[in-house]
């Protein structure tokens, strides 16, 4: 008797799904058949719904206003580099700073409160990263041929690892594999040459003082200063590096020589000043340049018919409005994970901060942050954690901007003129050069 109770329910609860659902699928059908835009609007409803999480994004970034201001040194330098390590149980995230002076300064991530400053060897500085697998390690590069590596909860002035180069090698970039497998530092051209050099970066912590030789170098693939060079942020074999020959060079280091390690060539027709990775599972790479020109091009197209070219811009600075005293800059991008999303960081020779959407189809003003800063702004870092923004510059602050925040240091700002040595660097490139691959 169950079973037969069982079967006539659910012939009945079929029947009511008919009766209920039919028309509306009807409906559905008819209208499909009947207007040829319906799967274009059906899609943009969709969009639609997506875009929420993408405008809540850029809400919180237009809302972002400072937190906290260091307090300024009594010898004020550029703060030209930065990175951050997260924070370990017991103790806040550290922040990096490579400054013009030449120095690296470590600051407490939430106080911004100066821990301890490490005197670099002379010369321009080449960048900082902290280790992504090892706490509290820090490299920076200069151009006086070497990485180096130090120990954050050290105040010794010493560090703990030195990378050589080759005697002619003046670094004024580089990077750390995501897995700190591999450090690679790009050369100024002394001469005719350019370099890509590789160190093994494991166990720097169990060899201090010893200097480590390089395991070896890519030659060929540039042929004037390179100023740019990023990791693949999962994938470790993979590095991009950029040139003021306008050249954007895509690497798997796994390959056994230069010209098969080589995967892509492009070319931002410009010299290049800032590069990453982009776009779901990072397969793209965009690109900034010296005269504020902007390239977007998708590696996930290499293999396809498809152009890999997803925005060229050639200056920036005619192609954005914004009402508070324009755009005179580009200081890099960030890829917002939870929003899918590429955002630009540019600027005014003001302390002004404008922050841009980038889209296929061009370039938007999401907001300005103004009040902070005084003079041009050269580093930022952004954090998904808590959604916080840190920027560094010329006037010598360093500035924690959070969404809604209100200020609480007791440190006024001061609009600081500083003369430093550090100049932007702007060479002559040569803009026939064409991709050796698509």
């Amino acid at each position: 008797l169950s079973l037969q109770q069982d079967v006539i329910a659910g012939f009945l609860y079929a029947i009511l799904i008919l009766v209920v659902f039919h028309p509306l699928v009807d409906l559905i059908d008819n209208f499909n058949l009947t207007y040829k835009y319906a799967p274009l609007i059906i899609i943009s409803c969709w969009r639609g719904r997506e875009m929420t999480a993408v405008e809540k994004v850029e809400e919180q970034l237009a809302a972002l206003r400072i937190a906290r201001r260091c307090v300024p040194r009594q010898e004020p330098a550029y703060l030209l580099d930065m990175d951050t390590c997260r924070a370990q149980p017991g103790s806040s995230g550290l922040v990096a700073v490579s400054c013009s002076s030449p120095a690296l300064r470590l600051y407490d991530r939430d106080t911004l409160q100066l821990l301890r400053e490490y005197r670099a060897r002379p010369g321009a500085p080449g960048g900082v990263r902290f280790a992504r697998t090892r706490p509290g390690v820090v490299f920076s590069a200069g151009s006086q041929g070497t990485v180096q590596c130090w120990d954050a909860r050290s105040a010794a002035q010493k560090p703990v690892q030195v990378f050589s180069g080759y005697p002619s090698n003046s670094f004024i970039s580089f990077d750390v594999s995501c897995a700190d497998l591999i450090v690679c530092a790009g050369t100024e051209k002394v001469e005719k040459d350019t370099f890509l050099v590789f160190w093994d970066a494991r166990g720097v912590t169990d060899c201090a003082g010893a200097a480590k030789e390089p395991l070896g170098v890519y030659s060929e693939s540039h042929n004037d200063d390179i100023t740019k060079i990023r990791f693949h942020p999962i994938e470790p074999n993979l590095v991009v590096s950029g040139s003021t020959d306008g050249l954007v060079n895509v690497f798997d280091i796994n390959k056994d020589n230069e010209d098969d390690a080589l995967i892509s060539t492009c070319n931002s027709d410009s010299s290049v000043s800032s590069l990453g990775w982009s776009g779901e599972d990072y397969k793209q790479i965009y690109c900034m340049t010296h005269d504020e020109g902007f390239c977007w091009w998708d590696m996930a197209q290499l293999d396809t018919e498809e152009p890999i070219t997803l925005l060229h811009v050639l200056d920036v600075r005619e192609s954005v409005y914004t009402e508070n005293h324009g755009l005179h800059y580009l200081v890099g991008g960030l890829y917002h994970e939870k929003a899918k999303k590429l955002f630009l960081l540019g600027g005014t020779s003001t302390g002004d901060i404008h922050l841009l959407s980038c889209g296929t189809d061009g370039l938007s003003l999401v907001g300005s942050l103004c009040g902070g800063h005084s003079a041009t702004v050269r580093c930022f870092c952004w954090s998904p954690t808590d959604e916080s923004l840190l920027t560094g510059g010329e006037d010598a602050q360093l500035l924690l901007w959070k969404p809604g925040a209100v200020e609480r240091s007791l440190t006024k700002k001061a609009s600081l003129k500083i003369s430093s040595s550090v100049q932007k660097r702007v060479r002559v490139h040569n803009t026939s050069l064409n991709s050796r691959k698509k």
